[in-house]
């Protein structure tokens, strides 16, 4: 007997779980090829918290942000996903030094810009890969300037937070307000960047500036979804997080729902004319807020 299709289902709540399997079968196709990718670069990705339900956690994700895809489509889309985990990990865990930071960032720049990685840089050779693939696409050739400079501020905002983290004292940490606008460290705006320039049509690629600035506005509230949610772990690691910087959960929640009207305000105005790329966003928006409500990506303590 054929599985029932969305028409066929007889009953709305019998349709919408179709579509929820659906979407869960493509994320289980995305999670293998995660593993399989891990697999690959035994040297990045082969312990610490790089395990399944860490495969798992991007591959849905990003299914439910983009569920009208198909898994070749969102395979570079994961993949790219992984390399911003990949980084924050260094970063955070294995950079010791001023020095090794900058030469991580240095080293990750001029990948971006199409050199080969140095022999001794995994996450530079996991990026170089994913480069490649990005630029077979025939819009990398007018847009690559869009998703170096994305890469650029990721790895500069992961680099100016590394400090005020060193910094170690409340005089060296940022207000509220400063900390949001570094919010390029938790990596979404350049993989949205890459998923257009991948999935995109002409509508979207002719007009990617509008999709970049409404990526970061939700890029910003999305900063503040995770700092609720990973506040105990964020303290046990000796990371920077939002509540650490005021004095009353309250004034993070506030500014969250600020931060969520803004972003949604911009969406909006991109969804006469970009209705599949404002749904990405929304979707995106609506899926990491609930996942964070009950987990986290990180799986170890």
């Amino acid at each position: 007997m054929s599985p029932l299709a969305p028409a066929d289902a007889g009953t709305d709540e019998l349709r919408e779980a179709f579509e929820h399997g659906r979407v869960c079968a493509l994320a289980a196709q995305g999670q293998r090829d995660l593993q399989r990718c891990m697999a690959e670069h035994p040297d990045l990705l082969g312990a610490g918290p790089f395990d399944a339900a860490l495969a798992s956690s991007i591959a849905l994700a990003m299914a439910f942000s983009a569920p009208w895809c198909d898994a070749t489509e969102l395979r570079l889309t994961n993949r790219f996903v992984l390399w911003g985990f990949a980084l924050d990990w260094q970063v955070d865990h294995e950079i010791r030094s001023i020095g090794e930071l900058d030469m991580l960032v240095r080293r990750q720049l001029a990948v971006a810009d199409g050199a080969p990685a140095e022999p001794d840089d995994p996450l530079g050779r996991f990026l170089a890969e994913l480069r490649a693939e990005l630029a077979a696409v025939p819009a990398f050739a007018t847009l690559s300037g869009e998703w170096r400079d994305a890469a650029e501020r990721t790895l500069v905002a992961m680099r100016r937070e590394w400090r005020w983290r060193a910094a170690g004292s409340d005089a060296g940490r940022p207000g509220l307000d400063e900390y949001l606008a570094n919010a390029d460290n938790l990596g979404c705006t350049v993989v949205n960047v890459a998923h257009w320039i991948r999935n995109g049509g002409p509508a979207a690629h002719t007009r990617l500036g509008p999709l970049v600035a409404a990526s970061d506005a939700v890029q910003r509230a999305l900063r503040l979804v995770n700092d609720l949610g990973t506040y105990e772990r964020d303290r046990r690691w000796g990371d920077l997080n939002a509540l650490m910087l005021v004095t009353d959960r309250s004034v993070v929640e506030r500014e969250l729902a600020a931060r969520m009207r803004q972003a949604m305000a911009l969406v909006d105005e991109l969804r006469p004319q970009h209705p599949r790329e404002a749904a990405y966003l929304t979707r995106q928006l609506g899926h990491t807020s609930g996942f964070y409500r009950f987990t986290d990506f990180w799986g170890v303590a």
